[in-house]
């Protein structure tokens, strides 16, 4: 256990450390964000004005919401697309542009659509499924989003770095988790624990100046910042992710290591399968 925490500190560290080498790689999570925003106010406003929002079940709020679904996984799929198209070159010692990234999402429109479509069918499903289950239900809906998530985890990589198809996409990269990961996936898990730990601590800080008296006057300034430090945490652990997920996908892909990335960090972020274990 305390030899896996170990490790995930020191992938975050050499992750954020390549992150800090390469700061353009920044721009995709911000530019996802701010597109991402825009969708979400599109969306919004008409269904907000017309009270279509008040007949949840209906039809035509379902058809909006998996449309709203779509956008929405299209905008952060094309510029995971751009970031992981970034990393895998520098990755591979070369050197890709924020306009090159962005060129080569263009290139994979189809396969981004296709994905986000996917994906987005899914998603409703269990949002669909999640509002009519009890609390046993929401619990196995959480357990069968997990799975769907980690099953997917390698689909972008292959869908744009192997030129395949989305399902063929989907197929491999469950073929590479069964293959190389086995019983636990720790690093991506790790990383997300030391952003959820830094914006606990956030969140301490502004529950102090609303319960402290001496504090109160800070409260605005602090909650201010706060919302800064959310929107930061938000766009670092978007880049490190795909540094990450980038790096892990070549591994588990070639058996070689990228550079930039200890050996030992990799492999020991996979937890293979023990002989005689079966799949996930």
């Amino acid at each position: 256990m305390f030899e896996s925490i170990g490790r995930s500190f020191a992938l975050v560290k050499t992750s954020w450390d390549i992150l800090m080498d390469d700061k353009m790689l920044l721009a995709f999570p911000v530019l996802s964000g701010f597109f991402t925003l825009l969708v979400l106010i599109t969306f919004i406003l008409p269904l907000f004005f017309t009270k279509a929002f008040e007949s949840s079940g209906s039809i035509m709020a379902i058809i909006m919401l998996f449309l709203f679904y779509v956008v929405s996984y299209f905008v952060v799929i094309f510029f995971n697309t751009a970031l992981i198209s970034c990393v895998n070159a520098k990755l591979n010692g070369k050197t890709m542009s924020i306009s090159e990234g962005i060129s080569n999402s263009v290139k994979h429109l189809p396969a981004i659509l296709g994905w986000a479509i996917v994906a987005a069918t899914v998603g409703l499903i269990l949002n669909l499924l999640q509002e009519r289950a009890g609390f046993i239900g929401d619990i196995v809906l959480a357990v069968i989003g997990g799975v769907w998530s980690l099953v997917t985890f390698f689909v972008v990589p292959v869908l744009i770095l192997e030129d395949k198809g989305v399902f063929d996409s989907l197929k491999e990269s469950l073929a590479m988790i069964k293959k190389t990961w086995g019983e636990s996936m720790v690093g991506s898990a790790s990383i997300a624990l030391i952003f959820v730990v830094i914006g606990i601590i956030g969140v301490l800080c502004v529950g102090a100046t609303m319960f402290f008296s001496p504090l109160k006057m800070l409260f605005l300034p602090v909650l201010a910042l706060f919302l800064l430090l959310v929107i930061i945490l938000a766009v670092v652990y978007s880049a490190m992710q795909g540094i990450f997920v980038t790096a892990l996908y070549m591994y588990a892909k070639t058996g070689t290591v990228p550079s930039g990335f200890n050996p030992d960090q990799i492999k020991n972020a996979f937890v293979p399968k023990k002989v005689g274990q079966g799949n996930i």
